[in-house]
Order: C-alpha cells, then structure tokens, then sequence
C-alpha cells in the first residue's frame, strides 16, 4: 500500500507548492503575515496550503484522519489523538518565520503515521524541487535516487543546536558542553532542510528541543531509512503522539552515541 502513495501524494505537494505557496512567496501583505505564538508566524499561504493538502490527502487514502499544523493551533485537541490509528500529518510550510521573510530555506512536510509509527514521510522544497522521502523498511530517496547519510568532511563534527526553544539553563549547558567538541554553524530554522543537511553530509550533529510531529515525523524517518540515527535524548524512538520534548539527530549511529554522551549524559 504504502508504495502505491509516492507518486500522488509528490504530485499533490508539487501542485500546491505551484499553486498556492510560490505565488505568495516574497509577495505577502502585512495583513497576510500574524504570530501564531512568539516567534511563530503563520501567513494566509500555510492557512491554504493546509486546506489544498488536506483535501488532496483525504482522497489519496480516505481511512487516515488528517493532523495539520494549522488545525492544530486552532483545535489543541486534535494533537492529543496524534498517536492513535491512521493519520496524515501535515507541515503546509515548515520555516514560516523564513517564508514570511521573503527568504529560504522552507518547506513542505507530510508523514503518514500509524499508532505513533512513521510509515512515510515526504519533504518538499519548493525552491529547488528537490523532494526527500523515506518509507519504514524501505530505505530514503532524493528524487527518486537511494540515498544513505554520510558524515561529514569536517575535522570536527559539524552541529547545528536548535536551543532557541530551551530555557536559559538548558541552553548555557549545552553551549558550554559543545564548546570546542564541535564546528559549530547556525541553524535553517526550517527542519525540512536540516534533515536533508544530515543526510547530504552537510551537517553531522542536530539538537531539536521542541518535537511537534508535523515538524519532525517525515524528518526522522528519512534520516533514520538513510542509516543515520535519530531518537530522544535516552536513546529512545521517536513517536507520533510523545509529546516529550529533545531529539538529537545524527549523520551515523557512531556520531549520535558521542554527541549524546558529550551533550546530555
């Protein structure tokens, strides 16, 4: 089953990304851009793309119940049910802050997740086309290329900390414990571009504090399908419906084992 969902769900992600997120990009009204939260925009071009996605989703696999950002935000509790039976998750723009900025990265997201297990996940990048996508069991792809994460050729690791979502302590103990382990570089704001970045060999090392699903259940699985190693901070897997917080994400399991014992052990 789930092979049969690639090609209309990447045809569904391509056609909103042409029809209703490109003609917005660079081109938003004031009016059209709002905080969500602080440091959490949302424009009229999420609240669409939601909408186009969830309608095209609901076709493609009608049994799976639809877990969007957006309708998340205005129904907490539909999160609440995230990790039971059949759902479609969906990021309509992942890296909004940098959408709204008239700037990249940003991205499309879609998982389809079933009792808190990823089954599938499709990344989209709008700006270069590229589409990510792993399938549990079955490995990840680069359009339509096998793909397997690759370190780095860093004489460090090179990490990118997401610690601005960590209180002030949690934030000055992981700055001063990755001091001088690690070639330290800014991150995307965007986790559909830092899961290919661990992939591609770009990054070695992601720290992620805060864990919505629809931000991270595609990623996870693409980076772990390509034989790199995310989990929660115990080592655990991540699931749909854990509302835990922390993720470290790494390029090779060997990475993951010395970032978490430098980092939180």
């Amino acid at each position: 089953m789930i092979g049969k969902l690639h090609a209309p769900v990447a045809a569904l992600m391509r056609q909103v990304a042409r029809d209703i997120v490109m003609p917005r990009y660079r081109n938003l009204s004031a009016d059209e851009i709002s905080e969500k939260a602080a440091d959490d925009f949302v424009t009229i071009a999420d609240r669409e793309s939601e909408l186009r996605l969830a309608e095209g989703l609901a076709k493609i696999l009608p049994e799976a119940s639809i877990i969007g950002e957006e309708a998340c935000a205005a129904d907490p509790a539909i999160l609440e049910r995230a990790g039971e039976g059949l759902n479609w998750i969906i990021d309509p723009i992942d890296g909004t802050g940098n959408f709204a900025a008239g700037r990249p990265p940003f991205g499309i997201m879609i998982a389809l997740a079933d009792a808190g297990t990823t089954l599938a996940g499709w990344i989209f990048d709008p700006l270069t086309s590229r589409l990510c996508h792993g399938v549990l069991g079955a490995g990840s792809h680069i359009n339509g290329e096998r793909v397997h994460a690759r370190e780095s050729a860093a004489d460090l690791p090179v990490a990118a900390l997401a610690v601005y979502f960590m209180t002030p302590e949690e934030r000055a103990e992981i700055q001063g414990r990755s001091a001088g382990k690690f070639t330290l570089v800014d991150i995307p704001r965007c986790a559909a571009e830092q899961y290919p970045r661990l992939v591609l060999g770009e990054n070695d090392i992601s720290v992620f504090s805060r864990t919505l699903p629809w931000d991270h259940a595609a990623g996870t699985l693409f980076l772990n399908e390509a034989g790199g190693c995310c989990q929660r901070l115990d080592g655990s897997p991540y699931k749909v419906g854990d509302q835990r917080r922390g993720l470290l994400g790494a390029s090779s399991p060997r990475l993951w084992d010395m970032a978490a014992k430098l980092l939180f052990r």
